[in-house]
């Protein structure tokens, strides 16, 4: 309002100008007068801004960055066709915007790279994890906010060991070293880590024969291997490894184990007054978009949005709780020929097996979210949520 008046008090002066209404030495006099009003409003403005931005700004108590790995925009829209246009949960975010995914020294990223910028605001070498080429470690904002008390954990339909939760507490040069992933793991501040990948933790299948799980249960972590143990535990530090392989089942056999780990978590880490921060992730995404298979991706993304419900609802809720949606990379170079959104069909074509470097889609939701909008770099939503946070 105050900016419309300054305009409109400029306009009359060149008018009354232009017009001849005032003798030279008038309009001087006048056009001051005007300028110093003009310059008044300016200042009353600044201070009305100021003031309202302090009103409006409130800040979150919790995160939950949830990641769909591989997930670019055609993913996107194919899963808001088959959820018939209209359903979509993607569709409740009041913000969106872009991430640029590039890393340190590749045009196109990775799972290692794109998960350190996303979780600790650094870009690094692809394949590396939260360490910088000269050896430098990247501490994520999980570290960050485990340091402030805040409790923190994972929840990914992969191993527990892949790059994206890794990223989270590792800081290794290669994202394929295990045994020192696993160790590192075993050792770090999270309170809930969900997923699969229990082969890499039994000393026979080790090189160095040690066992993480026995450092986790003297540390006081419920170690679980079943979905029944995890949602019956009631510890306040759970370790969840549900799956042999590094590889988990597809959604067909996960029966619901993505929503169902992030409720519990949820439940877990909401038990600490200061707040949580908690990674998500449809890891799988990029799995079925790797192997351009259509059916595959299909059913991630319908679990994908299953999750997001509960996410989202959790947010909604709560109040103090944001939430950002996002992807690593885009994989497979998806594109959607065709389709019928009211027999929620889409038709696809890949061109790729591999990661692509285009931009990702960016929504966010709750207090906080309308920092997540343009076109941003990938280390900025870390950086944005560790400001948020107070980190």
């Amino acid at each position: 309002m105050l900016m419309k008046l300054r305009i409109l008090t400029i306009a009359i002066a060149f008018s009354l100008s232009a017009s001849g209404c005032f003798g030279m030495s008038e309009l001087s006099v006048d056009l001051d007068n005007l300028v110093s009003l003009a310059e008044t409003i300016d200042e009353l403005e600044n201070e009305e801004s100021g003031s309202a931005a302090q009103e409006q700004e409130v800040l979150p108590k919790n995160v939950i960055l949830v990641i769909g790995d591989g997930m670019g925009v055609a993913q996107v829209y194919s899963s808001i066709v088959l959820q018939g246009g209209d359903s979509s949960q993607f569709l409740r975010f009041p913000y969106t915007g872009f991430s640029r995914t590039y890393c340190l020294n590749r045009y196109t990223t990775d799972s290692g790279a794109g998960g350190t910028a996303l979780v600790g605001g650094n870009k690094v070498n692809k394949s590396g994890i939260s360490l910088s080429p000269s050896g430098v470690i990247h501490p994520s904002l999980f570290a960050k906010a485990a340091e402030k008390g805040l409790s923190t954990g994972f929840v990914v339909t992969s191993s527990v060991l892949d790059a994206t939760p890794a990223s989270t507490y590792a800081h290794v040069p290669e994202r394929h070293m295990f045994d020192t992933i696993s160790l590192q793991m075993s050792q770090c501040s999270h309170s809930v880590m969900i997923g699969g990948g229990r082969t890499n933790f039994r000393p026979e299948n080790r090189k160095d024969g040690l066992s993480p799980i026995d450092t986790l249960t003297k540390r006081g972590y419920d170690v679980v291997y079943t979905m029944d143990s995890m949602l019956r535990s009631g510890s306040d530090k759970l370790c969840a490894l549900l799956y042999e392989d590094y590889y988990p089942s597809y959604v067909t056999a996960r029966d619901g184990m993505l929503t169902m780990g992030v409720l519990k978590a949820l439940a877990t880490l909401g038990r600490n007054p200061k707040g949580f921060a908690l990674l998500v992730e449809g890891s799988q995404i990029d799995w079925a978009c790797h192997n351009n298979d259509s059916a595959y991706l299909e059913g991630e993304l319908r679990d994908f949005e299953q999750m997001l419900k509960a996410v989202l609802d959790f947010a909604d809720h709560d109040g103090n709780t944001l939430v950002v949606v996002t992807a690593d990379h885009e994989t497979g170079g998806l594109t959607l020929k065709s389709g019928d959104i009211e027999k929620r069909q889409n038709n696809y074509s890949f061109s790729t097996g591999d990661h692509t470097g285009v931009m990702v889609p960016v929504f966010s939701y709750g207090p906080g979210s309308e920092y997540f909008t343009g076109i941003q770099q990938n280390t900025d939503i870390a950086n944005k949520i560790i400001y948020l946070l107070g980190l």
